[in-house]
């Protein structure tokens, strides 16, 4: 862990406008970022956060151990700071990526769900989920189990839970279809995204196939709107295009998956850049990267019909995004992306922005300097009452988890 002093830190911005509509107010702010030195051993990463029903922030992490074990360990966000971390489960054989990384899902009444990856395989790829749940606040944690029941030794992953009903929802992208081609991105290998449910006890329900042709491995995103879920995912044509798709369920089914918007991004191989989605009621935002011809872009949408239809993209970069978004819901309909923009000199920035339903956005504000390297991983988001919490692996040897607040941008 970082010694940092948990004291505002000034960050002031000189962010110069550039090209798209997203830059039509000037990045002359300066926004009040509060360190809050994380529990997290000195090689840890990939770093999540998330919201219980009761307003709490928890961060989970992978942390590193003797003998080439890995744990997954968490704290809860308490006054200003984390509480003593607690370790979900640990391993010698786990799958750790700084792309497809676990995730924690604080349920109501003090129940709790995680997952993580484990080996399932000598393949370079061959892994497969577990999820395990908790009755007691995470003090206790049931043996993890794996929701799919292919058996394969094949990839797994990239995985996004919710709350559903007395169950826990969950998608995932599933390899079983991947034929033995030595060459990762063949075109008769295909990933598919899946679906099940697993009960408070730990059982998993029967798994569905959403879709059977995803991009490789570009995460899945999802939220819980008023009229049930919407899963957020990267698509793959025949044609290869590889553009940004939704599905939601209703009434017990997934429907067909469709665009988000067509950007006609064509690309042979997976660009492990996912979307993100979030939701309030019937108001969804949808944040993304493309390179649709030749020009990269982060984007939002917005839904005012639970997702049912999307509204024109808005573009909120600076000019030369590397991508890794994230996106929650603000008052009035208004959502804020996160991103990473590749800034001259500097390696790269994490950026937030503030964009309204109407499509008018914000100055963008710098959180933190980064890196483009793949260690870096992706930052990760929530809302905290008025104020946004973030955590993300800052690259080097060894690593280090680091966690941030800040006020909600008004503007």
């Amino acid at each position: 862990m970082r010694a940092h002093p948990s004291i505002p830190v000034l960050l002031a911005l000189a962010l110069a406008a550039c090209g798209g509509s997203g830059d039509a107010k000037p990045a002359d702010t300066t926004v009040r970022v509060q360190v809050i030195p994380a529990p997290a051993a000195p090689g840890s990463g990939e770093p999540n956060l998330s919201v219980a029903p009761d307003g709490r922030v928890y961060m989970s992490w992978i942390e590193p151990g003797p003998d080439s074990t890995h744990a997954l360990r968490f704290s809860v966000l308490e006054g200003g700071g984390w509480s003593a971390p607690r370790t979900i489960a640990q391993g010698r054989d786990w799958f750790v990526n700084w792309a497809d990384f676990p995730s924690l899902a604080p349920l109501p009444g003090g129940r709790m769900a995680a997952h993580w990856l484990q080996k399932s395989g000598s393949g370079k790829y061959a892994y497969d989920v577990r999820v395990a749940v908790s009755g007691d606040g995470g003090a206790t944690w049931r043996q993890g189990v794996v929701p799919h029941r292919d058996g394969t030794a094949s990839e797994h992953g990239f995985v996004s839970m919710w709350q559903q009903g007395d169950s826990l929802g969950l998608v995932w992208l599933d390899g079983r279809k991947y034929g033995a081609s030595a060459e990762e991105h063949a075109p008769g290998n295909e990933m598919t995204l899946h679906y099940t449910t697993v009960a408070h006890d730990g059982r998993p329900a029967p798994e569905r196939e959403i879709d059977g042709r995803v991009c490789d491995c570009c995460q899945t995103g999802a939220a819980m709107t008023s009229s049930g879920p919407l899963v957020v995912y990267r698509d793959r044509s025949p044609g290869e295009i590889r553009d940004i798709y939704y599905t939601r369920m209703v009434n017990g089914a997934w429907t067909e998956g469709r665009p988000v918007h067509a950007d006609g991004w064509k690309i042979d191989a997976c660009p492990v850049n996912g979307p993100q989605a979030a939701a309030d009621g019937n108001r969804v935002a949808v944040a993304w990267y493309t390179a649709a011809r030749d020009s990269q872009q982060v984007k939002v949408a917005f839904s005012a019909d639970a997702g049912a239809t999307f509204g024109p993209p808005v573009r909120v970069d600076g000019g030369n995004p590397e991508g890794r978004v994230d996106v929650l819901m603000l008052d009035g309909g208004a959502a804020l992306v996160s991103w990473m923009e590749r800034a001259a000199g500097k390696g790269v920035e994490v950026r937030v922005r503030r964009v309204e339903a109407d499509g008018r956005v914000g100055a963008p504000r710098t959180v933190t300097t980064s890196s483009a390297t793949r260690s870096s991983g992706f930052p990760r988001m929530v809302r905290a009452g008025n104020e946004l919490v973030m955590a993300w692996t800052a690259a080097g040897e060894p690593s280090t988890v680091n966690a941030a607040r800040m006020p909600l941008p008004a503007d």
